[in-house]
């Protein structure tokens, strides 16, 4: 089309009324489930934007950008909030517990959106936070047209969207991916990610080298993480170069979920099959490890080793210290932003990729003390 498609040729597309297009858009539950998929369907192979002012950005725009972060495990759990003025102060004992609370990679998410706050700010843009993946196709795509109205550009969170709703949205929005972006089609998106598999491979050719760690497993992350993917890649790689075979090492699924650590390294604690070394996909599995085995006396890193991915702050306060990978979580956020920034600017350039660095961080749960400085 030689013109920016309307509410009108939404409708004529869909065979609907300019008025079921705005109620479908504004209230979804008020349309019926076809109808809403014919209207949605128009929309995508339009590449309409549903916002009153889209004209094109070089002429107009909001200065508001969005970011797009997983779904997080307290949405599971979230009830009716009511507002209440309850006038009191309560005092209870709070005694020590050993239930380990599972965050996933909520953590690491909490760093990069801190960056992405900062440099949008340092760029006079407002963000808008929106939640992904979790939810049906339908209610993605309802969130995913609603807030692409607002803003000049979005950033994506890998396994936040859904690849197919990430192609039409490419087309209509300018779009920076974090860490991943839809396989077939890599080489079209503008991407920031760091070095996981360079860094995994540093740390684990470390622990074959310097320690001589003869039995080592690997706990891993979600199937469906492109960090999770690369940082395994770097693991098999060390072992490799090093004339080891790769499957010979146990893989534990702990989804990168501290809770499921804990579990798992319990287990292997009452089995008696704890290995020397036990490679966590990311810190907050290591944290759940260290935890269960400190709760069973086991020397660490006397009987094993444990190290993490991520460098999140509580690595650096935990007993031992955790050793781990850590990656620029601030510096990702910002280099997103600065990213989408440049494509609004230039939406004709081509695809930008930026690889950052990551930094092995050798701590006591790996080195046992260390000296002062």
């Amino acid at each position: 089309m030689d013109k920016k498609p309307t509410v009108y040729d939404v409708a004529r597309e869909a065979g609907v009324s300019i008025a079921t297009v705005s109620r479908s858009l504004r209230t979804p539950n008020a349309v019926r489930a076809t109808t809403r998929q014919a209207i949605r369907t128009a929309i995508d192979r339009l590449g309409y934007v549903p916002s009153g002012s889209a004209q094109s950005l070089a002429a107009r725009r909001t200065n508001s950008i969005a970011l797009f972060l997983p779904t997080i495990d307290e949405l599971d759990s979230l009830s009716d909030f009511e507002l209440a003025t309850v006038d009191e102060a309560n005092m209870v004992i709070d005694r020590p517990t050993h239930h380990v609370v599972a965050r996933y990679d909520s953590l690491y998410f909490d760093t990069v959106l801190r960056g992405c706050e900062l440099e949008a700010w340092r760029q006079g843009l407002s963000l808008v936070v929106s939640l992904g993946m979790g939810h049906s196709d339908a209610d993605i795509s309802h969130v995913v047209n609603d807030v692409s109205g607002k803003v000049d550009g979005i950033i994506v969170l890998a396994r936040s969207i859904p690849d197919h709703m990430l192609e039409a949205l490419h087309r209509r929005r300018p779009l920076v991916m974090i860490a991943s972006s839809p396989t077939a089609h890599e080489g079209e998106f503008d991407l920031v990610r760091v070095s996981n598999r360079k860094g995994m491979c540093a740390l684990v050719g470390h622990l074959l080298d310097a320690h001589h760690v003869s039995r080592i497993a690997y706990m891993t992350g979600p199937d469906d993480s492109p960090d999770s993917a690369k940082r395994y890649e770097g693991f098999c790689e060390a072992l490799t170069l090093r004339g080891l075979n790769p499957a010979a090492a146990p893989i534990y699924r702990g989804q990168f979920s501290q809770r499921m650590a804990f579990d798992i390294t319990s287990a292997l604690v009452e089995r008696d099959q704890l290995p020397e070394a036990l490679v966590c996909a990311n810190d907050q599995m290591a944290l759940g490890a260290l935890s269960a085995l400190h709760r069973a006396e086991v020397d660490v890193p006397g009987r094993v080793i444990v190290t993490g991915f991520d460098g999140i702050t509580e690595t650096d306060t935990s007993n031992p210290r955790l050793t781990t990978v850590k990656q620029p979580m601030l510096e990702l956020g910002r280099a997103a932003v600065a990213t989408l920034v440049k494509r609004v600017d230039t939406p004709d350039a081509p695809a930008m990729s930026t690889e950052l660095p990551v930094t092995v961080l050798l701590r006591e749960s790996s080195e046992g003390v260390l000296p002062d400085a």
